[in-house]
Formats: C-alpha cells, structure tokens, sequence
C-alpha cells in the first residue's frame, strides 16, 4: 500500500471550504442525458417542414456531422444555424431534459435517500460559512433540490415563488444560502412574451410565447451569455472562483470557457487547491492537471469497475489504484464527513 495518504489530501482542501463546480458527469449520476443522447434527439425530432431551402441545406450539413460522430458542440462551431433553427435547437433541448429533471424530482419524494450534494451542502454549513457557491454548467436543477434537501435557502439570481422575476443576491437575506450560478441557464428560465426573463417552477411544456433561456454548445453561446442573466451570473461566477482558493469539481471536464480560464488562473498562479472526481478525466483536465502547471491537485476517476478508483496527486508522481468507489461524489464524501 502507498504512503501517500490521498484521505488527508482531501480533507486538507475540503475543510477549506470550496467553491462547488458541477460539470455534466454530476448530471449524468442521475440519468440525465449528455451531449450524445442530445444529439441523437435532435436529428430524430427537430421538424425541417417549414424551412427554407437555405436552412434546409444548413441543417443537412449539420445533421450529418452529428450522424458522423462529431461532437455536438463542435457541430455548432463548424456550421453556423439560423435563428430559427437556433431556436429550434433549444427548444428540443428543453423538451427531452425537461422531463427528465422532474422525473429526478418525483423520485426524490419517493424515497428517504439524500442527494450527495445535499449531504455535502449540510457538511460544509457545519463550519462558519454564511454562504456556499456551486458554479454549473448544468441546465437542470438537482443543485436546487439538493438545496432544498439540507433545509438551506438557495439564490440563482432571482426571487422566490412560481413566477420569479430577476433580483440581486441582496434580495434574498437568511442565515445560511446556496449561491447557485449557472453559467449557462435553467430549465426553469423564459424569455416572457413582453421581453424579459423569469423563472417559472416545474412546467411541464414551454408556455405559449415563451422561449426557455439555456444556451446550447457553439457559437451562439458566447453572444447569447453578453445578455442578462448571463452576464451578471458568469460575473457572480468569476467573482466565486477569484475570492476562494480551494475548489471541488464534480463530473467537470475542463471544456468550458466560461468557467476554466478564471479556475486554471487560480489554481497556476495563486496555488489554488482543486479537487475533481469524475467517471473519466477528459483529455483538457488531463493535460491541465498533469502538466505540471497546477501545484496542489487531487483528481480521481473510476478504475476498471465502479468499486476501483485511480488517484492523481500533486503530491505523487505516478498515479496510484485502490480499492473503493472514490470517483463518485458519494464516495468522496466518504474520504472528508
């Protein structure tokens, strides 16, 4: 057995309380569909009928890119969609996520099990912390019910109710809140017919006259988030991430701008701390951490079976394999409550 003691590693940078950066393995854990189910749903149901001849040529290019294999978000970047079929896009993101998310809702009324995250969320609000930030690049809302879960109010950047209107974290005054950024939008946000955005709890269909507000991979992310709410939230985000110096990614590749480039900063030049578990390391958190740009690292991901884990270190040079489902987020909370 290795002398390193990853056990300690971990508690070392928990207890430092750390921003909380979920990624889409977080999603994954709860069935929730990635970038390939998401794929294959848009080839199968967007409806072509009404396009015109140029679009229509535009969406066969882009349709058989996904066919091909290629990645959805690169997809997006090779072909530039209209607005219509942007729009479309969306929409049937929305429609084959939205069911899915309430679904895990359902479930959790069913049953006595707690949510890692909320477990994680009551163990970090045993210290003196007044505030927790979750950064996601996740659509869903399992943060939010995780909140709810440990008993804690939560902030996204609106008001309370069924229909929430945009208000600043002020707005919202308890003792201990959840500070959840999503960088790139909610099931629960509507562009409404006069204009401007709000949150809307657990409809089951998009209301008529209103577009959901979820930025979809490619181009089109990076001028949709210079709009409101993007652009407070991803400042709330940047914000998090410079004033913390430790940080546990959950199921989080590495792949987002809006997010990495303010988390390597950190963790190169002021030594941050990080933590990732995740099913596999991408290949951008793999170069990222193993490069040796990034001082204080634990990163560990699932061996050969769901009860193996391989653990990189800053403090080792070579990985080591152990026994134990360290990869999940239930299991790195074994290592740190």
């Amino acid at each position: 057995m290795s002398e390193f003691n990853f056990y300690s590693q971990a508690q070392k940078y928990y207890q430092k309380s750390p921003v909380i950066i979920l990624g889409s393995g977080a999603s994954a854990a709860f069935g929730l569909s990635g970038m390939g189910e998401l794929s294959n749903h848009l080839v199968s149901t967007i409806e072509t009928s009404g396009l015109d001849g140029a679009e229509l040529e535009v969406w066969e290019r882009f349709k058989a890119l996904l066919e091909s294999g290629t990645d959805l978000e690169s997809a997006l970047h090779e072909v530039r969609l209209s607005e219509t079929l942007t729009d479309a896009v969306v929409s049937a993101t929305w429609e084959l996520l939205n069911p899915q998310d309430i679904g895990v809702f359902k479930s959790s009324l069913l049953g006595t099990d707690e949510f890692p995250l909320a477990t994680l969320i009551k163990g970090l609000f045993r210290s003196v912390a007044g505030q927790i930030d979750i950064v996601t690049t996740n659509y869903d809302r399992i943060a939010e019910y995780a909140a709810e879960q440990a008993g804690v109010h939560h902030y996204t950047g609106f008001t309370h109710g069924y229909r929430k209107l945009q208000a600043s974290s002020q707005s919202l005054r308890a003792d201990r809140v959840v500070n959840i950024l999503k960088v790139h939008g909610s099931l629960d946000w509507f562009t409404s017919p006069i204009g401007d955005v709000i949150g809307l709890n657990q409809v089951e269909n998009i209301p008529e006259g209103h577009k959901p507000q979820i930025v979809t991979p490619g181009i089109a992310k990076y001028m949709t988030t210079y709009h409101e709410p993007f652009r407070t939230i991803i400042q709330m985000a940047d914000n998090a991430i410079r004033n913390s110096d430790s940080y546990l990614c959950v199921g989080f590749g590495f792949n987002d701008e809006h997010i990495q480039e303010k988390l390597v900063e950190k963790c190169i030049r002021d030594g941050g701390c990080i933590t990732l578990v995740t099913w596999g390391l991408s290949d951008t958190a793999r170069d990222f951490l193993l490069s040796g740009r990034a001082n204080n690292f634990l990163a560990i991901e699932r061996g050969a079976h769901d009860n193996e884990s391989i653990i990189y270190s800053s403090e080792i040079d070579t990985p080591i394999t152990v026994d134990g489902n360290f990869w999940s987020l239930s299991g790195y909370l074994e290592l740190v409550l």
